[in-house]
């Protein structure tokens, strides 16, 4: 092999381990806890902490108008219930703009609930849940957000759950116009997050801890996804996905909405 194809390989190997790498202490703030929340590990784990005293929460240091965020994300494990986990990404004020995925805990044996959410102008109800084809506290999983003018797109594993397109040709709001910031936490929402505020927190169990590792932001608009739209093959797995796994669509929710909100109609 030449000397220039071995530069040019090892460079790519070096691009790709670089890119592979998260340091929290370059990326982000412990926000709130009290020491709940600790980066580990060289900047490469950061894990958050809830007992009854406080939860715990951090922030990235900048603010993105439009980005791609990953996070590899282990849930809180065992009796979970009453707990929320949270990855999302957020801008300031009264009319805020905000992306979200929270993870709501449950009993032992009992499957999470991805609750998605976008606001915009400090708007939302646009819910959609989702339970997952997999154990989250397990092991650690990717979860994505992909914000560009066209589109939001949230992916779990690379698997598409959820696209919010720009309809704003029809009225539709969409979050195009404020930075926002990423934030995560662990804390208590007892009083709704497992059926409805039915199960309480058991504190016996605490601390209760989730883990996060390999951040990973692009926010640079001449990357591939300022530009990304569902190929065929990601829209076959998007269906998958909530024909098998949503288990509640603001779409379809007569009660709270007798005719269906405009933009269901393009998603």
């Amino acid at each position: 092999m030449s000397p220039f194809k071995i530069f040019f390989f090892t460079a790519l190997i070096l691009a790709a381990f670089s890119a592979s790498v998260a340091d929290f202490n370059s990326d982000v703030n412990v926000a709130w806890g009290n020491g709940r929340g600790k980066i580990l590990n060289n900047g490469q784990l950061l894990t958050l902490s809830l007992d009854k005293s406080s939860g715990s929460g951090f922030q990235s240091k900048t603010e993105y108008l439009f980005g791609k965020i990953d996070m590899q994300i282990k849930l809180v494990p065992g009796n979970s219930a009453g707990t929320v986990t949270t990855f999302y990404l957020k801008s300031e004020g009264s009319t805020w703009d905000e992306i979200d995925f929270e993870f709501l805990g449950n009993m032992t044996g009992d499957p999470y609930t991805l609750h998605t959410n976008v606001y915009t102008q400090g708007k939302g109800d646009k819910e959609q849940q989702f339970h997952l084809w997999f154990d989250p506290t397990a092991n650690f999983h990717t979860y994505s957000i992909l914000w560009n003018p066209q589109r939001i797109i949230l992916t779990v594993d690379d698997t598409p759950i959820r696209e919010f397109k720009n309809s704003e040709s029809i009225g539709v709001l969409f979050p195009k116009n404020k930075p926002m910031r990423m934030y995560a936490s662990l804390w208590n929402a007892d009083d709704w997050a497992t059926r409805g505020g039915l199960v309480k927190t058991d504190w016996s169990k605490a601390p209760f801890m989730a883990s996060y590792r390999n951040i990973k932001i692009d926010s640079k608009p001449n990357s591939n996804w300022y530009t990304q739209q569902m190929d065929s093959t990601s829209q076959a797995r998007l269906r998958w996905v909530q024909k098998n796994y949503m288990i509640y669509n603001y779409c379809t929710d007569r009660k709270r909405f007798p005719q269906a909100p405009k933009e269901c109609a393009t998603s």
